[in-house]
């Protein structure tokens, strides 16, 4: 199902006026893209470069066409996982941000 104009304009809104909402919506994303699910974490992704700096900036902070990272983050895309790294490494300085991970040994 695509997502509708209101919904991504809502998005927007909400990041512009909640800094935790789009940390939050970070953290969700690599925690999917950790957990087995790329495909969701990057839509959650794209949603949150169309709301932040978007995919010009983007595009200049990574030495990426703006296309390529479209096609990237679309529900067909398959970044390298360079790529993935370097639009979060983007999205942490802008949002401010670290990422802490739980590292869990088997046994």
């Amino acid at each position: 199902m695509a997502l509708t104009r209101d919904f991504k304009e809502t998005v927007k809104a909400r990041v512009e006026r909640d800094p935790e909402f789009a940390r939050a919506l970070l953290d969700e994303a690599v925690s999917l893209f950790l957990a087995d699910d790329p495909d969701t974490a990057k839509l959650i992704l794209r949603d949150l470069v169309n709301a932040t700096l978007g995919f010009e900036d983007l595009a200049k902070e990574v030495h990426k066409s703006s296309k390529s990272l479209h096609r990237m983050l679309s529900a067909s895309g398959n970044p390298t996982i360079k790529n993935f790294s370097a639009i979060i490494a983007v999205l942490k300085k802008a949002l401010r941000v670290e990422i802490k991970t739980a590292v869990v040994s088997a046994g």
